[in-house]
């Protein structure tokens, strides 16, 4: 069982790394070749917003954003230790 797991994790990772092997020589050198992975960027930017945009009109359209000013005072009723105050703000001299 144990050979068997090593075998599947040294193929696994001899089947990333190899043909990662073959990416930096084969790039051209070239005046647009500079624009590759901003095109690349750019591509992916606009395809992560378009499914996050579908996801959000989905979820705004099967109600899930209704009375959320209900849903935004639960927290404001769980009583914590203020840790971002400093000590120095909380002194009433400071306000007279």
């Amino acid at each position: 069982m144990r050979r068997r797991l090593l075998t599947v994790v040294v193929v696994a990772l001899a089947a990333l790394v190899v043909p990662a092997s073959a990416l930096p020589h084969d790039q051209p050198e070239t005046q647009q070749s500079r624009w590759v992975m901003a095109d690349w960027m750019l591509d992916t930017f606009f395809v992560f917003a378009g499914i996050a945009a579908i996801a959000f009109i989905a979820m705004w359209k099967t109600g899930h954003f209704q009375e959320l000013d209900k849903v935004a005072e639960i927290p404001l009723y769980i009583e914590e230790e203020d840790y971002y105050t400093p000590e120095w703000a909380l002194d009433e001299e400071e306000w007279e």
